[in-house]
């Protein structure tokens, strides 16, 4: 899992004050499928929120720590039933069509 410094994490956390959560993680927990779409969502956004049902808080703790360890990404809060995470956006170059022009 990887660190912050406190003054980062604090501007992390003030920019992830107006996001919703683009991730929800129901009863069937942190699937492959649910590990992917955090992971695309991570690659587009770069700072998520995720939302965890369940009162179990030990539970919760181990899904933040898994996901953070598994898609090498910085925790940045938690609270309650949401989760804050980031990482870095992954810069893809878009490739353009290279049609000749009349």
């Amino acid at each position: 899992m990887l660190k912050l410094t406190p003054v980062e994490r604090s501007a992390l956390r003030a920019e992830a004050h107006a996001l919703k959560p683009v991730v929800i993680i129901g009863e069937a927990g942190l699937t492959p499928s649910v590990i992917k779409e955090i992971s695309a969502s991570l690659d587009s956004h770069g700072l998520i929120k995720v939302r965890v049902f369940g009162d179990d808080r030990a539970m919760r703790t181990e899904i933040y720590e898994n996901i953070c360890t598994e898609l090498q990404a910085h925790p940045v809060q938690h609270i309650g039933k949401l989760l804050v995470i980031y990482r870095p956006k992954v810069e893809v170059e878009k490739e353009r069509s290279s049609k000749s022009g009349p």
